[in-house]
């Protein structure tokens, strides 16, 4: 069983786990990483790692945001390729009807940590639950709880957000401002701290075009904003929040610079860095190929798109759309602790910030996105879809609005008027309510360029032995986007949409049924549309 805080104590440094090699992220393995010398009379294993493995040996780690969808794969990586460390303590919020060992018991449960469990089955005894709460004051920990952190941890991962871009301003403050001041807070009694890595976003900085790895000056202050949602009612703040958030798309990316603000003012020399992924999408090689648990950002225009659902969106092909893959994000991040605790001289307001991207080293444009993955989409049909996989990225607005008219609202009202006549429920418009709500928030990325220097994470990369380059990949030099998209459907369609490969031949041959049916509906339009055309013309000549 995975324990709580209250339960353990200090166990976990008397035991030892199961040693085990570690495949890297192309397949291949990797051998005599490990050097293992067991002495049988005192059962005593001696290991010599790689350096960032030496570095995470013996380590307690403390993550926020672990339940989450990059949480996740961050743990599993640790757990499978430093097998030296101490303990992992998870922050963890108790949901109604479930206490915390259940909801870590839960995600243990997932397909993801399958080839965990196979590696290393003794893995449990490092995790740790915590009771907490980011939206509270003092991330909610009791005073117990608490001081056990403070006594044990020396690497420290924020990765808690809320990721919805729509978040009401209040809350966000709260979970992505404020716990960030409560996380550095907690650091500072810790006497073991060696490194402390927030995790932002790429877009933290939207307001602006080109994104250096550095801090920005905002006009807007982090304790202002702090002092005005404490202060205004819920429905004043709402109102407010368009002209509150200014030049930035969302409550999401302003809350995220607010937090970068908080920390240039108030590191007072903590051992921190600042990792900055960009849109963060399924895992690439590791644990398993095409894994996601979220329909967040283009996934969800993917899977709206491979259900015969979305047919348009506002988006410019030529476009940079700067997605990562979630296990070479991960990778990236767990080195990036070890590179801040090695590089005493940057820290305050020089502090390292990494900007893991894609753009600078493997670009890849919207168009190339969505023009692959309607072919894999194809290749790959979904047993669950309504209608024929038929998508347009439209680069102007005004003609987005008429595809949406057409063929999305006109066939809504069809069928829900059909359904209502013989007395069930109409749902396609409120469903194209919620598509269109979210294809405008994605839609403000896929429209607008942003420059990014990765510096940072190119120097980093350059730093690492050349095992833990293998064992921890993240340069994206040379990726194989077509490999990874053709995954990246397949992961669509087994794990978010539950969807066996067994089926794909029924679901082929619906598709092909979809497509005539389709092409006949094109040409009956065609037809009324030309008939129309000449009843006019005919009108007017005649």
């Amino acid at each position: 069983m995975v324990e709580t805080l209250a339960n353990r104590r200090s166990e976990a440094e008397n035991m030892y786990p199961l040693i085990t090699n570690e495949a890297n992220n192309n397949n291949n393995n990797i051998n005599n990483i490990d050097n293992h010398n067991i002495n049988d009379d005192d059962n005593i294993v001696a290991r010599q790692g790689t350096p960032l493995q030496e570095f995470y040996a013996g380590q307690n780690i403390f993550i926020t945001g672990g339940t989450g969808f990059l949480g996740k794969i961050l743990i599993d990586k640790l757990l499978r390729s430093c097998p030296d460390l101490t303990g992992i303590y998870i922050l963890v919020r108790p949901k109604k009807g479930k206490d915390i060992q259940s909801r870590i018991e839960d995600i243990f449960d997932d397909v993801i940590y399958s080839r965990l469990k196979r590696e290393v089955p003794k893995f449990r005894h490092k995790v740790f639950a915590v009771a907490g709460d980011c939206s509270a004051p003092n991330l909610g920990l009791s005073l117990t709880d608490r001081a056990l952190l403070m006594e044990k941890i020396s690497i420290v991962f924020h990765v808690a957000a809320t990721v919805r871009f729509d978040e009401k301003l209040k809350l966000a403050v709260a979970i992505n401002v404020q716990a960030t001041g409560d996380i550095m807070e907690l650091c500072r009694s810790m006497p073991q701290l060696k490194s402390l890595i927030h995790v932002s976003t790429a877009y933290a900085n939207s307001h602006l075009w080109s994104i250096e790895e550095e801090f920005y000056p905002y006009e807007t202050k982090y304790a202002d904003m702090t002092k005005l949602v404490e202060t205004l009612s819920d429905h004043t703040i709402d109102a407010m929040t368009p002209k509150i958030i200014g030049k930035w798309p969302n409550t999401y990316v302003f809350t995220k610079a607010l937090a970068e603000d908080l920390i240039k003012d108030k590191s007072d020399n903590l051992p921190m860095g600042i990792f900055r992924p960009a849109i963060v999408v399924s895992t690439a090689h590791e644990p398993i190929t095409g894994w996601i648990d979220n329909l967040y950002g283009p996934t969800g225009v993917v899977a709206g798109a491979a259900s015969g659902v979305l047919r348009t969106l506002h988006c410019d092909p030529e476009i940079n759309a700067n997605i990562v893959p979630v296990d070479l994000t991960v990778n990236a991040l767990i080195a990036s602790a070890r590179d801040v605790t090695l590089q005493t001289d940057r820290r305050n307001k020089d502090m390292l910030i990494y900007n893991y991207v894609s753009s600078a080293d493997a670009p890849i444009t919207w168009g190339d996105y969505c023009t692959t993955n309607i072919k894999y989409g194809k290749m790959y049909p979904l047993s669950s879809a309504i209608w024929y996989l038929s998508f347009t990225m439209n680069k102007y607005l005004f003609v987005h609005w008429i595809y949406m008219i057409l063929f999305h609202l006109v066939p809504a009202l069809l069928m829900d008027t059909a359904s209502m006549c013989v007395g069930q429920k109409p749902r396609l418009w409120k469903m194209y309510k919620k598509i269109h709500k979210f294809s405008n928030v994605i839609s403000y990325f896929a429209t607008h360029q942003w420059h990014f220097s990765n510096d940072n994470v190119r120097a980093m990369w350059s730093r690492l032995d050349s095992k833990d380059q293998q064992l921890f990949l993240f340069n994206m030099k040379g990726f194989d986007w077509h490999t990874y998209f053709q995954d990246y459907i397949k992961g669509i369609r087994i794990y978010l949409f539950k969807d066996d490969l067994s089926t794909l031949r029924a679901s082929r041959v619906r598709l092909g049924k979809f497509y005539y049916l389709h092409q006949t509906v094109k040409g009956l339009v065609y037809l009324l549309l030309f008939w129309c055309i000449w009843t006019v013309i005919s009108r007017i000549v005649f």
